[in-house]
């Protein structure tokens, strides 16, 4: 693939949509008023696990402003109301994955605090929630399981029928007989159990939907908080018999997604029924206790896993079992998650003969599970990177050692586990990162820090992620329920300036300025003569949305769109130019004529091509606009290096991150301010979850402990240290930019990292996450902390 390289790249261009956002005019769903709204207040199961004998709505629809109660039955009974699955994997027996129905509203049975029973529908949203207090439900409570160690107990309480020990699928990848004989030729081998914690995604801005529907043109609106309107309009389209060009999606400004908000929910399935129902547009909008308990929630996994090395301390096998917590229902990337996006990345950055990885996906009484920030990636190289430095600690070799000999060096490279590494320079992050960090005087460090009551320790993170997922039909082999491509449409006005219309959405990326310093760097026009839009299922034609570090993909359909109108440019040009199109120079926005002083600017090319006096029109079309829909051939794969400096008082357990580097590999790098800034939010997020979130639901009821700030904690400025950021840099060979995706890198290496120099600097083992001040405070002192 022919590399590009324009004069926009690697400038940090200021973002274009932070004037109006920072002045608080960006324009969110629950900003948006539609004409004879209603307010929606959802019924919510207190109860973890409960039959429903009767649902009593007479009290609540006689409640003043009240315009209608919805039930479940009332949905089912319209042949709607069940929520959608993207992923089929299938187990080792050759079993498809256990599917139950999980309907917006429950029917026969809840399975989890905060399942939704009914909707009650006022004119505010007051109205709406007291009524909804009025419902009286009559449950059979029922046992829980919370714990997914517990959940295929031949006693445990079973939350499907048709999962028998509540086991969704049991799956694997890699070769089992090649683990075992490398285990059992191993000169040494290591092991460690691991539990990856559950956390809640919180986004800035909750959830939020309004529905409407125009019977005179039979067309339906939904404005949703969605990373993916494209995908929901798809989803929906089939749910309900609409047919597409009858439903446009709307996902205006999102205040953050992290990955939660790439699925369909309970709250705007229902909102878009009930809207037609009436008659009247219907909205809805969390509360923060709503998204605690409904959001879908990330990570949690445990994990046994063993690392087998040669007596040159090279690994030859790694053997892994997983058992991941899917919650009480299987969402729409429930099954992908901590399959094909985990296992797969269990190689990381090394050169390991032989994998083996076997997941057990289980159902229990808890909040639906799906993608967080990394979405996979993270739970991967959490479980490498803590066994190679735990491999390291136990037998005596250096950390950044151990991975310099293990690092994969030659490419492409084709790991035991499907994936096919195209490009990387792993020794460079490392020796970069080593440098930044002083690594060869922290044995220094660490005794000054003893002197003065610390300890001090230094953790190593290296990582490896799958970015930007391609082809289609290889991912449809895999089981995948629809397309990974993207689109765009790229328009030329007569005045010169551009639009841009992609399939993708932007929360929080600084796509408006990325997209335009593209744009501009390929027509030679200004950043700010370039619109970019997307969030719109009537402006872009169709899209795959944003998550999982996917930009590489529209942006690629975006610089072919470009180079298309470049060529037909170039075809007027020469006809205005009175040359043969071969003499036709393109550079830094002019058109010229080889050999003479004959020019066109970009905008007077596009004033001739819609003019169209001086072309022929039977042979090129007037105007200027291409599409292209762009589907990756490849991943892309963006790899680094983070180093983590801890201390630790062992008087209160209070650790202090002294010092933290990140050398990453994003290949291209358009905007490195930007770049910066995903990094920065990353690593935090990775920082929140090494030391302080964690939700807690009790053994017994199922009861969600950690549902508010009280009890959950989110990291704050003075968790976050002064984060030192540098790149190193191999090009992608799967896009025509040379990128790879950055948005969940922070997240993917700083957990390890950081857990890593806490082990390290309390000589021992393992530090389960999060590591508080409490638990650390009990290993400090000999007194435990598991």
């Amino acid at each position: 693939m022919n590399e590009l390289s324009l004069p926009t790249f690697g400038k940090s261009v200021k973002r274009k949509e932070d004037d109006r956002l920072l002045r608080g005019k960006g324009r969110y769903t629950d900003d948006i008023k539609l004409p004879g709204q209603t307010f929606a207040a959802f019924v919510r199961s207190p109860h973890a696990h409960a039959k429903i004998l009767s649902v009593d709505t007479e009290m609540a629809r006689e409640a003043p402003g009240v315009v209608a109660v919805f039930t479940g039955a009332q949905m089912k009974e319209d042949g709607v109301g069940q929520l959608g699955v993207g992923w089929t994997v299938y187990s080792v027996d050759g079993e498809v994955q256990k599917v139950s129905d999980h309907r917006a509203l429950a029917v026969d049975r809840v399975r989890y605090v905060g399942d939704a029973v009914a909707v009650v529908i006022a004119e505010t949203r007051d109205q709406a929630k007291d009524a909804a207090e009025m419902v009286m439900v009559d449950y059979e409570e029922l046992p829980a399981v919370v714990d997914p160690a517990r959940a295929q107990d031949p006693d445990a309480p079973q939350l499907h029928d048709v999962a028998p020990l509540n086991r969704a699928f049991s799956w694997e990848i890699g070769n089992k007989d090649a683990v075992d004989e490398a285990f059992a030729k191993a000169a040494h081998t290591v092991r460690l159990d691991l539990r990856n914690n559950r956390l809640i995604p919180n986004a800035m801005e909750p959830r939020a939907a309004i529905a409407s529907y125009d019977p005179g043109l039979d067309q339906y609106t939904l404005y949703l908080t969605s990373q993916n309107p494209h995908g929901m309009r798809t989803a929906f389209s089939l749910g309900f018999g609409i047919p597409e060009h009858k439903l446009r999606v709307v996902s205006p400004d999102v205040g953050g997604g992290f990955g939660s908000k790439a699925f369909q929910y309970a709250e705007e399935t229902t909102c878009l029924w009930a809207t037609r129902k009436l008659g009247r547009p219907v909205r809805w909008t969390a509360e923060r206790s709503e998204s605690f308990l409904t959001d879908r929630h990330g990570r949690d996994h445990i994990t046994h896993a063993e690392l087998a090395l040669d007596s040159d301390y090279r690994f030859t096998g790694l053997r892994v079992h997983t058992i991941a917590n899917l919650g009480a229902y299987m969402s729409g990337s429930g099954s992908l998650v901590p399959t094909y996006m985990y296992a797969t990345l269990l190689s990381g950055q090394y050169n390991i003969p032989a994998i083996h990885a076997h997941v057990d996906g289980v159902y229990t009484n808890t909040t639906p599970v799906d993608a967080y920030r990394g979405a996979g990636r993270p739970e991967a190289s959490f479980v490498v990177e803590r066994l190679v430095s735990h491999a390291a600690r136990t037998l005596g070799i250096d950390p950044a050692e151990i991975r310099r000999r293990n690092f994969i060096r030659n490419f492409p490279h084709q790991t035991p586990v499907v994936m096919e590494y195209d490009v990387g320079g792993y020794e460079a992050s490392l020796d970069k990162a080593l440098e930044m960090i002083d690594y060869a005087g922290f044995e220094a460090r660490r005794a000054k820090a003893r002197d003065r009551n610390r300890l001090r320790g230094i953790g190593i993170s290296t990582y490896v992620e799958a970015c930007g997922i391609g082809p289609s039909r290889k991912l449809g082999q895999l089981g995948a329920g629809g397309g990974f491509w993207d689109s765009a449409e790229v328009r030329v006005t007569p005045s010169g300036k551009v639009e841009v219309f992609a399939g993708s959405h932007s929360h929080g990326q600084g796509h408006e300025t990325t997209y335009a310093q593209l744009v501009s760097g390929l027509f030679g026009v200004p950043v700010d003569d370039v619109m970019v839009s997307e969030g719109d299922t009537d402006r872009a034609q169709a899209g795959t949305g944003t998550y999982g570090s996917r930009s590489s993909v529209p942006i690629s359909a975006i610089v072919t769109a470009c180079q298309k109108i470049i060529v037909k440019a170039r075809k007027i040009a020469a006809h205005v130019l009175e040359v043969s199109e071969g003499d036709v120079i393109f550079e830094d926005g002019i058109f010229q004529a080889k050999g003479t002083n004959k020019t066109l600017t970009f905008p007077e090319l596009a004033g001739a091509a819609y003019v169209a006096h001086n072309f022929p029109t039977d042979e090129i079309e007037p105007g200027l606009k291409e599409a292209c829909f762009y589907d990756p051939p490849n991943y892309t794969f963006p790899a680094g290096c983070h180093i983590c400096e801890v201390e630790i008082d062992p008087e209160t357990g209070r650790l202090e991150i002294v010092d933290f580097v990140a050398v990453d590999d994003f290949g291209t790098v358009i905007n490195p301010m930007i770049v910066e800034g995903q990094i920065h939010g990353g690593i935090t997020q990775g920082i929140g979850q090494a030391l302080l979130e964690n939700a807690v639901y009790d053994a017994d009821s199922g009861q969600l402990v950690t549902g508010s700030y009280m009890d959950y904690c989110m990291p704050r400025a003075d968790d976050a240290p002064s984060y030192r950021v540098a790149f190193t840099e191999t090009k992608s060979t799967s896009n025509p930019v040379g990128m790879k995706g950055c948005g969940e890198a922070g997240a993917i290496a700083a957990p390890p990292a950081i857990i890593n120099a806490i082990c390290d600097a309390l000589d021992v083992d393992d530090v389960p996450m999060p590591a508080t001040p409490e638990r650390l405070w009990r290993i400090a002192n000999g007194l435990g902390g598991a």
